[in-house]
């Protein structure tokens, strides 16, 4: 058993020996052994793993407020994803299926996450128009509209 604390060597040395011949490494420190690990990636592979942890929990967080939400518990409006509460059980699980759906496609597309940011950006730009007094007002305005007459042809036909 060798340790890269006790050889004093790098762990990308350590690895780099790993190649030739067999060898037990164990590391004091995993933390240093994936930022070790990372210096060997190429950065756009390194974005993406942090990009997927990083939207893994967003994700995580978001469904399990819709869940709930759906079993009827209370969520504040502080509550970064509180504008949830605007919706109603069956949007909920719509909701719930397009950030699903998407999310399986991480495996697959680079541009999934992206889909799943768009996803939870469009429906909170929803919850907001719902919220809006002034949309609501538009919406329900009566005002006396005249319909459109059919265009005239100047050709005479």
């Amino acid at each position: 058993m060798i340790t890269a604390d006790g050889l004093n060597l790098p762990v990308d040395a350590m690895l780099d020996t790993g190649f030739t011949k067999f060898m037990a490494i164990r590391l004091m420190n995993i933390q240093l052994l994936l930022l070790e690990m990372t210096n060997l990636l190429r950065r756009e592979d390194v974005v993406y793993l942090v990009k997927g942890v990083t939207q893994s929990k967003a994700v995580f967080e978001v469904l399990s407020v819709a869940f709930r939400l759906l079993l009827g518990q209370e969520i504040g409006y502080e509550h970064p994803y509180g504008w949830l509460r605007v919706f109603d059980a069956d949007e909920l699980q719509d909701f719930i299926k397009e950030v699903s759906e998407a999310f399986r496609l991480t495996d697959t597309s680079n541009q999934a996450w992206d889909l799943i940011d768009a996803i939870i950006y469009e429906w909170k730009e929803s919850s907001i128009a719902i919220l809006s007094p002034e949309l609501a007002a538009a919406f329900n305005d009566e005002t006396d509209e005249i319909p459109l007459t059919s265009p005239i042809n100047k050709s005479g036909s």
